[in-house]
């Protein structure tokens, strides 16, 4: 089978699964997708659903853009300089196990419940997962190129955008891949705990009710959200980026 088809066919087996799950056990806690769907037509048509998916993108994109840069910038630094991967190493594996839960807390105490804490507490806790990644890129160099580029005395940000940026591409991919399912999930605890929007307030309002549907379809829209990113932007530049490599 063509790869371009299996994902498709493995989503339509799984909806597929579903359904027939939810026909069987007959249960309000499993509605089945036809439901789930039903509900989030409703929600697209009253625009509450198109209301706070979007504000949760926007903090998605906030948090996903300021751990991106303060990561790839440290995670270079680390890997490349070992005296600053000395220094740094123990702030990065607290920064690592320091649960999401506990950073999200302390920055809504020590900022408030508002837009700045919400956005901040995401990005931290994304943040060491990008260092981790991309300081194995950076280790990974072939320093054989940059002397290559030497020789054909490229200015330092030429060797670094045609040379040394170039190999450091899949991590990146990896870390950005890594950091939209991350942070995703992250902001739903964000907006859960502190925020009177966006889906993770919306979840939490659902979860009192014991709303099955409306947990689903917002979770559903989100999925696909995802999913079309995924298909849309990230594997084709991903492919343009790294066809060099080919």
């Amino acid at each position: 089978m063509n790869p371009r088809y299996i994902r498709p066919v493995v989503l339509c087996g799984f909806v597929l699964l579903w359904q027939l799950v939810a026909w069987a056990l007959d249960s309000r806690y499993l509605p089945s997708p036809l439901a789930v769907l039903a509900t989030l037509w409703q929600q697209l048509r009253n625009g509450e659903l198109l209301f706070h998916l979007g504000v949760t993108l926007l903090r998605v994109l906030v948090s996903f853009t300021l751990a991106m840069l303060a990561g790839v910038a440290l995670g270079i630094l680390m890997g490349s300089r070992k005296t600053w991967d000395a220094w740094l190493d123990a702030l990065l594996i607290l920064g690592l196990n320091i649960p999401a839960l506990v950073v999200i807390i302390l920055c809504y105490i020590w900022l408030g419940l508002g837009e700045t804490a919400a956005v901040l507490a995401v990005a931290l806790n994304k943040i060491p997962t990008v260092v981790v990644t991309v300081r194995e890129g950076a280790r990974a160099i072939d320093h054989e190129l940059l002397q290559v580029a030497q020789v054909y005395r490229l200015s330092r940000w030429q060797t670094f955008r045609k040379v040394y940026l170039p190999q450091l591409y899949p991590y990146l991919f990896g870390a950005a891949r890594n950091g939209l399912a991350l942070i995703w999930k992250i902001v739903l605890v964000v907006e859960l705990l502190g925020r009177s929007n966006g889906v993770g307030f919306q979840l939490g309002n659902y979860f009192h009710f014991f709303d099955i549907q409306g947990i689903l379809a917002y979770t559903l829209a989100f999925a696909l959200i995802v999913l079309a990113l995924e298909a849309t932007l990230l594997r084709p530049l991903e492919r343009h980026l790294n066809g060099w490599r080919a």
